[in-house]
């Protein structure tokens, strides 16, 4: 059997299990709340895509929002993002989130220092209200080597089938790769909790990343019955965000 073939069948048997668990969480009335954020090109949208594939369509949203408008813009910066929280039954899937205060705005200058600054300082008590109110909140960062990246934008530019993945930030996310990085390691250093942890993916390997992202969220509904059976996550591709992180070669530099 090929390895393609192994990533099928076990893709497959996961996604039962992610069925199992959606089955569950509507009965049981829970509220799934799911962010991704990683570096441009980390592979975001294809794990969304395999989480949701064969999930229900009416208890399952997948949220990515457009940049704001003007008057989004003067309201209280987690407003319009709390109009997709999950209600009882639901999950929600942020591609990308309330996080761009923290990455491509501060690299961007698209807020200021100040607002910056506050967002930090405001989103750890914003999520302890989402899990205390409970919500099963999970946050995964994908990382990526810049390589990697260099090679994904650059076959992203050349393939007509990926013209709406394109956009002017790309080329800016490779020029400025040591500013994401700097704001990237501020936001884990500020925003990792007990509570609300980063959960990092090395996502140079799509598809090992993205088994082990499923296999993760199946882990960490708590319930022995939906995970038996599943491996356990590989803590050489995903793992709780700690400081030495930054400094062993788990995170890209």
């Amino acid at each position: 059997m090929s390895k393609h073939d192994d990533y099928e069948n076990e893709l497959a048997q996961l996604q039962l299990a992610l069925i199992a668990m959606q089955k569950k969480a509507i009965k049981d009335s829970w509220k799934i709340l799911v962010v991704f954020e990683g570096r441009d090109a980390a592979g975001k949208d294809g794990t969304i895509a395999r989480v949701t594939e064969h999930l229900s369509k009416r208890a399952t949203t997948v949220v990515a929002l457009p940049k704001p408008n003007d008057r989004e813009r003067s309201e209280w910066y987690f407003q319009r993002y709390v109009d997709y929280l999950p209600a009882c039954g639901e999950a929600v899937i942020f591609n990308r989130s309330w996080y761009n205060r923290a990455g491509v705005e501060r690299v961007m200058d698209f807020s200021t220092p100040e607002q910056q600054e506050q967002f930090l300082r405001d989103v750890p008590a914003f999520e302890r209200m989402l899990v205390e109110n409970g919500l099963r909140y999970v946050k995964f960062w994908l990382d990526i080597s810049r390589e990697e990246q260099a090679q994904r934008l650059k076959a992203r530019r050349e393939d007509p089938l990926k013209a709406f993945k394109t956009s002017d930030l790309d080329k800016v996310a490779e020029e400025k790769w040591d500013d994401y990085t700097k704001a990237r390691d501020e936001m884990f250093m500020r925003t990792h909790s007990d509570f609300a942890p980063w959960i990092c993916v090395r996502a140079d390997h799509k598809k090992e990343a993205r088994l082990n992202v499923i296999r993760w969220l199946l882990h960490a509904a708590g319930d022995k019955k939906l995970a038996k059976g599943v491996a356990k996550p590989d803590p050489s591709v995903i793992f709780s965000f700690e400081p030495a992180a930054l400094k062993d070669g788990r995170l890209a530099r």
